[in-house]
């Protein structure tokens, strides 16, 4: 497909992160992030199915955490994608601060934030 259907530009980020839900917590390699999900591989095997949900932690250094509530949209053989639901001010604002930094480009971020809120 040569038509870019993303309205999100992904940023590939490496930090600490791990999937929790009620009844477990387990870690994952956080791949790339954007405002509207996530895309990670799973460290070890999960008991997640497509549509269950659960919070992705970001730990961005020993202050800064991201709290992602998410919902698995796909999952192929160990990597899973999550669709991004409402997030406290504090996730959002670190979250807009880690893409602006990775996108060098006000106006690229601005977009992103026009897409974001149905602009």
């Amino acid at each position: 497909m040569t038509e870019e259907r993303r309205r999100f530009q992904r940023i590939t980020f490496d930090a600490d992160s791990e999937i929790r839900t009620d009844d477990f917590s387990y870690p994952v390699e956080l791949i790339d992030i954007s405002f509207q999900g996530a895309l990670t591989s799973a460290i070890h095997p999960t008991l997640l199915n497509i549509g269950d949900t659960a919070e992705l932690v970001i730990r961005l250094s020993s202050d800064i955490i991201i709290r992602m509530p998410v919902v698995l949209r796909h999952k192929l053989g160990g990597y899973l994608g999550f669709a991004a639901q409402s997030m406290d001010i504090d996730s959002i604002s670190h979250l807009r601060r880690l893409v602006e930094l990775n996108l060098g480009n006000e106006e690229l971020l601005e977009r992103e934030l026009e897409h974001l809120t149905g602009n």
